[in-house]
Order: structure tokens, then C-alpha cells, then sequence
């Protein structure tokens, strides 16, 4: 059997630790918030949880946003300003993990 990283066991002891319980994090409440069928709270801690390995605060507020307002995410995507642009490869990691992890 190959021996985990620390940092591998590390991560997905965390990750695992965000799936459930009770919501926090402004994405977390987001989800919670945002009126989708698929949100429960199961779902939206684990989202949470990646979200505090993948961004920082401030992206995670701005992320959360995303979740009242989808056209801002558009036009997030869209923008050729270089802050944007760095800010959106972020939130596709976090998607993409977040849909890895969390279903």
C-alpha cells in the first residue's frame, strides 16, 4: 500500500470534515439561500469546505454572489481585466472540486 502525503491525508481529512454538519461561510449560506432543489445542508457545508482550501475570503464573498446574481458570473468570465481573469481560474478550480467532492 502507497503511503499519503501528509499534506494528501491532510486534505482529504478536510475535505471529508466539510461535508456535513452545520452551515457556515458565506457560500455555504448562499447555497443554503439560493432556492435550488439540490441544496441541503449536507451539500452546501461540503461546498463551504472547499471553498476554504481553494479561496481566499475575499473570493469566497465574491463567489457567493454568483449565487444571487449567475449574470455577474458571466460577466466575471467575460472580463479581460487581468484581476478577473486570475479570480475566475480560481473559481473553476473551486467548482471543479467542489463537483469532485461534493456531487
Amino acid at each position: 500500500m502507497r503511503r499519503l502525503g501528509l499534506g494528501t491525508a491532510l486534505l482529504a481529512l478536510w475535505a471529508l470534515g466539510g461535508c456535513g454538519g452545520g452551515v457556515s461561510g458565506e457560500i455555504g449560506r448562499a447555497c443554503m439561500a439560493s432556492g435550488r432543489d439540490a441544496a441541503n445542508p449536507t451539500l452546501c457545508s461540503c461546498i463551504q469546505g472547499v471553498a476554504n482550501g481553494t479561496l481566499s475570503l475575499a473570493e469566497q464573498g465574491r463567489a457567493a454572489s454568483f449565487f444571487g446574481d449567475p449574470q455577474l458570473a458571466q460577466v466575471t468570465r467575460e472580463s479581460d481585466s487581468p484581476a478577473n481573469e486570475r479570480f475566475w481560474n480560481n473559481y473553476r478550480a473551486f467548482a471543479d472540486r467542489s463537483q469532485a467532492l461534493c456531487g
